[in-house]
C-alpha cells in the first residue's frame, strides 16, 4: 500500500495550496484535446486570461510547461542570433533571462540592481538608448528578492526605442492587477502554481500583435519546435489545428482557478494579499524578522525577510526543517547571494489569509520562544 503523503501548508515561493474546487476540476472525466467540448473550455480559458493580463491580445494562451517554459517561449520566438537585448537583473530570475538569451546567441546588456531593490528607470533608459536593442526584458515580481518592479517607465522607453518588451509575471499574475495593454507590454509569461493556486504545469502567456509579427518575420526558424508561436497559433487560434497533446486536465483545472479569481474580484484579491503580508510583517517583527525590501517596492505575495541573528548563526535550514517536520509548514530559503541570509515566505492565492499567517507565527513563537 502506498504511504499517505503528508499534508503541507505551502508558504514558500511556490507552489501554493490548491483549492478543493480546483482539485475537483482535475478529477473530471478526461476529454480529447481535439474534442469540440474541450475547445469550448479553451475559449473560456483564453478569454479569462486576457482579462486577467489586462489585454486584448488574440495570442493569449496557456503554454504546456512551467513558468520557465514561458520564459523560453518569449525568448526563442522574439530573439535571434546577434540581436541586442537589454535585461534588467534584480535577482536570480533576471539572471536566468540573461542565460536564456545568451544561449540563443543574443548580445546581452545587463542592468543590475542591488538585491532587494528595484531596477532604476534611468539606468535602464541609458542602456536602452545606448544599445538600441531588439528586446528589453525584466521581472515584474522578482521571486528571489520579493521586489515589485514598476513597469511603465521602462516600458515607455523600450517602446520609444522600437524594442519589444518581455515581462516575467510568474509571481504577480492573480495577486496584483495587471494592465499589459496600458503598460505597453509585448510578451509576458506566468505560472499556475503561485497566486492562481493551481498545480504547476502550465505557463499562461500573452503576445502582442507586434510580437506575433516579429515571430512571423524572423530571419531564422524558431529554435524550439514545441514553443514556436507560429505553430501554436494553429491550435490556440481559430483553426484549432493539432500541434501537441494539450494537458487537458490541467487546462480544465486552470479554468476553475480563473473563475475563482473573477468571482472574488481582482482588486479584492489584491487587497487580501496586501492584508496578509501586513499581518505577517507585524507578527514576525517581535521575533526579529525584518523586511529586506523597502515598503514601496515590497511584493504582497512574497515577503523576503532578514533573519534574526540567532537563527542565522544557528543555521536557518534547521529551523525550516523543524517547521516542516513538526508543523507541516514549508517556507523558502534565500537564493544566490541571499542564501542563508533571508527567508522567502509566500502568501499566494489561497494562502493569502490571516488564518495562514497566524499558523506560521504560532509555530515560530513556539520554536523561538
Amino acid at each position: 500500500m502506498e504511504p499517505v503523503r503528508p499534508r503541507r501548508l505551502l508558504l514558500g515561493p511556490g507552489p501554493s495550496n490548491v483549492h478543493p474546487r480546483v482539485l475537483r476540476a482535475l478529477a473530471q472525466p478526461l476529454m480529447g484535446h481535439l474534442d469540440p467540448a474541450f475547445f469550448r473550455v479553451l475559449e473560456e480559458l483564453q478569454a479569462r486570461l486576457r482579462r486577467l493580463f489586462g489585454t486584448g491580445n488574440s495570442m493569449t494562451l496557456p503554454l504546456s510547461g512551467t513558468g520557465s517554459a514561458g520564459m523560453e517561449a518569449c525568448f526563442v520566438n522574439l530573439v535571434e542570433p546577434g540581436d541586442r537585448v537589454v535585461i534588467g537583473v534584480a535577482g536570480v530570475f533576471g539572471e536566468r533571462m540573461c542565460e536564456v538569451a545568451r544561449r540563443l546567441g543574443a548580445e546581452v546588456t545587463r542592468v543590475v540592481a542591488e538585491p532587494g531593490t528595484p531596477l532604476s528607470d534611468d539606468a535602464m533608459a541609458e542602456a536602452i538608448l545606448r544599445v538600441s536593442p531588439a528586446a528589453v526584458a525584466f521581472v515584474h515580481a522578482e521571486t528571489s528578492t520579493g521586489v515589485c518592479q514598476p513597469v511603465e517607465g521602462i516600458a515607455r522607453t523600450a517602446r520609444e526605442a522600437g524594442a519589444l518588451l518581455i515581462l516575467d509575471c510568474v509571481t504577480s499574475l492573480g495577486g496584483l492587477p495587471l494592465a499589459f495593454d496600458e503598460w505597453g507590454v509585448d510578451a509576458a509569461y506566468s505560472a499556475t502554481q503561485k497566486c492562481l493556486s493551481c498545480p504547476p504545469g502550465l505557463a499562461p502567456a500573452s503576445f502582442s500583435e507586434r510580437a506575433v509579427e516579429r515571430a512571423r518575420r524572423r530571419r531564422t526558424p524558431v529554435p524550439s519546435w514545441y514553443l514556436d508561436l507560429n505553430l501554436l497559433a494553429g491550435y490556440y487560434g481559430s483553426e484549432r489545428v493539432y500541434h501537441h497533446t494539450a494537458p487537458v486536465s490541467m487546462l480544465v483545472a486552470l479554468v476553475e482557478a480563473l473563475r475563482m479569481v473573477e468571482e472574488e474580484g481582482m482588486e479584492e484579491r489584491a487587497e487580501r494579499h496586501r492584508a496578509a503580508a501586513a499581518a505577517l510583517l507585524q507578527g514576525l517583527a517581535p521575533l526579529g524578522f525584518e523586511p529586506l525590501v523597502a515598503a514601496p517596492h515590497r511584493l504582497p505575495m512574497l515577503s523576503a525577510l532578514r533573519l534574526p541573528a540567532a537563527v542565522a548563526s544557528a543555521g536557518e535550514a534547521a529551523l525550516r526543517r523543524q517547521l516542516l517536520e513538526k508543523y507541516g509548514i514549508e517556507v523558502g530559503g534565500g537564493l544566490g547571494p541571499l542564501a542563508g541570509r533571508i527567508w522567502r515566505i509566500g502568501l499566494m492565492g489561497e494562502n493569502a489569509r490571516l488564518t495562514t499567517v497566524e499558523a506560521l507565527i504560532t509555530a515560530l513563537r513556539r520554536e523561538l520562544g
